[in-house]
């Protein structure tokens, strides 16, 4: 899906989320399978993890079909002046592209997708469709790493809904509901966000209110392994929850990390 006002409250509702985990996966993956140069990162949203491995020294292209949450990222980027100059050579791009069919100049030593970007893909073809073309952008001997949500992780989240937050400056009601079937959740969100307005008597502190639908789909993890091998990969290896371990019960994340 494209984002449009959720991308400039975006950073503000996932600022607990585990990127530093991220980062240290991706790291700990290419000490494993080799250390890239140049890397794509597919769904970057409003690029913190981009920004992140950039200050490390890779070289970072990160592509989201998102004009707003790419906007925000370019700023975010070009207010902080380590990375400005990063920015003026092409070592750090954001780029507009589809995930299903994205290209680069040149093919690139890694490619990450994190916080199931890979779970907005409702149709197993569009899975595949990413698969074949990250196969493609890679050198040989290149990384495709990526997490999904388990399945049991969507059905959890059905269960334990509604979810409330009430911020200083920003609230939401979240709730949602699980196609069994298809393994698809439909996430519904009624975002408020504080702004001070002008009026007669003076100013006041008012909220915008704007409304999102999000849909993610969980796919089975060996069907997600075979699917990287029929794409052409030498090999898949599936873990879970940020550890160098197989899935267990209970796992909320899975990670894969295929080899060209």
């Amino acid at each position: 899906m494209s984002y449009g006002k959720f991308a400039y409250v975006y950073d503000e509702l996932m600022q607990d989320m585990p990127y530093a985990k991220w980062k240290r996966f991706a790291l700990e993956a290419w000490e494993k399978y080799g250390n890239p140069g140049d890397v794509v990162e597919l769904g970057c949203g409003t690029g913190t993890l981009t920004v992140m491995l950039a200050e490390q020294g890779y070289r970072m292209t990160g592509i989201d079909l998102s004009e707003d949450m790419l906007a925000v990222a370019q700023h975010k980027a070009e207010e902080r002046p380590p990375l400005q100059g990063l920015l003026r050579s092409g070592s750090l791009r954001f780029v507009r592209q589809d995930m299903t069919e994205w290209e680069a100049p040149e093919p690139v030593d890694s490619v990450i997708s994190f916080c199931d970007c890979l779970n907005y893909l409702t149709e197993p073809e569009q899975i595949e469709a990413v698969f074949r073309a990250t196969y493609e952008g890679l050198q040989p001997g290149g990384t495709f790493l990526f997490d999904v949500h388990h399945p049991d992780t969507l059905r959890r989240y059905e269960e334990e809904q509604p979810f409330v937050l009430d911020e200083d400056g920003i609230s939401y009601i979240w709730t949602c509901g699980m196609d069994e079937e298809r393994e698809e959740i439909e996430h519904h969100l009624r975002i408020f966000v504080r702004r001070t307005a002008e009026g007669g008597s003076g100013t006041s502190d008012v909220y915008d209110r704007f409304d999102e639908v999000h849909v993610e789909r969980a796919y089975d993890s060996e069907w997600l392994r075979q699917a990287l091998l029929r794409a052409g990969f030498s090999s898949a290896e599936c873990y879970a929850d940020f550890e160098w371990e197989a899935p267990k019960a209970g796992a909320e994340r899975l990670f894969y990390a295929a080899v060209k």
